[in-house]
Parts: structure tokens; sequence; C-alpha cells
């Protein structure tokens, strides 16, 4: 993919931000630890479901992906939560087990084969479904699909890699801005190339969604 903001690293920011911020960012970028949440089952569904939710559809070896399941995987094994669930949803932990054992099961069932078994766009049929229940498996579909969107998002855009492709300057502390307002930028920022008008966008993204709509109801 065409970089929107080429040769920009906002790792070149480093210098100014404090030592325990740099560490901290700094430490995303190590080497992914071995899971010791996720059960083997469990990681062969989460990590299509991920790679789905967020458009991570490079090969495994692509060294631009970022390691989100990882980052899940260590949260919920130091039991690092939001602080607080939905009354009508496990606790996370068990919120993630009894999703990914309930898409495995609706993947066996609907296609035969297990989730990370089927294409990508069978994939997307079932996450579909999820994403316009009420009820699903039991559970609040919308409940589990934030859930799911909730951890996915906060491990993804938590990467500097994430930053670099959106431009985002990291952490502003001590460093600060001083070039506010409309289309300024400060001076270690580039300007983003090719930028494009969203709503085309949004109505192809419509359009899409209308079709699955179709093909799901034609089904």
């Amino acid at each position: 993919m065409k970089p929107r903001f080429p040769g920009y690293d906002v790792l070149q920011q480093a210098g100014s931000w404090d030592l325990v911020t740099a560490g901290v960012v700094l430490a995303r970028l190590a080497p992914p630890p071995p899971l010791r949440f996720f059960t083997v089952d469990e990681e062969r569904v989460a990590r299509p479901l991920l790679d789905r939710l967020l458009a991570q559809d490079g090969p495994p070896e692509d060294e631009s992906r970022i390691p989100v399941l990882e980052h899940i995987d260590a949260r919920l094994a130091e039991g690092e939560t939001d602080g607080w669930h939905h009354d009508d949803l496990p606790e996370d932990g068990e919120a993630w087990r009894r999703s990914l054992a309930a898409l495995d099961e609706d993947a066996r069932a609907v296609e035969g084969q297990h989730f990370w078994e089927l294409k990508r766009r069978a994939q997307n049929r079932l996450l579909e479904n999820v994403r316009t229940a009420k009820t699903w498996h039991e559970l609040p579909a919308s409940r589990v699909w934030n859930l799911w969107m909730r951890y996915a998002c906060t491990g993804f855009y938590s990467h500097p890699s994430a930053w670099n492709e959106m431009g985002f300057g990291g952490p502003a502390y001590p460093r600060g801005y001083k070039a506010l307002g409309l289309d300024r930028r400060e001076p270690w920022e580039v300007r983003e190339v090719d930028a494009e008008d969203p709503e085309p966008w949004a109505r192809r993204v419509e359009a899409a969604r209308q079709r699955q709509d179709s093909d799901h109801a034609a089904r």
C-alpha cells in the first residue's frame, strides 16, 4: 500500500518524549512474547478474526503487520481490562473464550470447516451475521462486537506503525505543539499525499454493505 505520509517515522520524535513514555512506546516494538491466555485453538480463531476486523490482509510474514493478538493476550493474561464490562456479558476473558468458541461453532455448522480454514469471504459473512444479530449464542451480539472492536482497535492504534500510517505525532508531552490551526504543520510533520475526500469512500463502503446484506438474504 502506498504510504499516506511518505518518509514519516514517529520514532524520530522519541528523543522529545520523557524516559518513561519512551520506554512504554518502544517496548511495543519488541518481538511478541509467547501467548499466555489464549489456547492453541482459540488463537487459530482469534488471529483471522482480528485480521478481518482490522483488514490486516497481508501475509503472516509481513513485517508491517501489527501484533494485535499478542497485545490482547497480554492484557487478558494480566487482567488488564478496561475495568468494567456490560452486565449482560461475562467478564472480558470469559467473553473472549465463549465468543471464539461460538464463532468456530458457526463456521463448522454453516461452512463445514473451522473458522481458520475458511476463505476471507466466508469469514466475513460469518462476522457480518454477528454484527447484525440481536442475540448470538445466548449473548447480546452488539456487546460481543463491541468487545472485539474495542480490544482490536486499542491494540492496533497503540502501535507506532499505526501512528506512521495516519501521521500521528505520538506523545505530545513535554514537547507540545506550536503550529495550531487548520492545515498547519510542525516542522517534523509530513504532508499527506493524495488526500482524498472521505465521502466517496464512505459511499463505496455503504454500497458494499448493502450488497453483503442482499447476498446474505438471498442465501
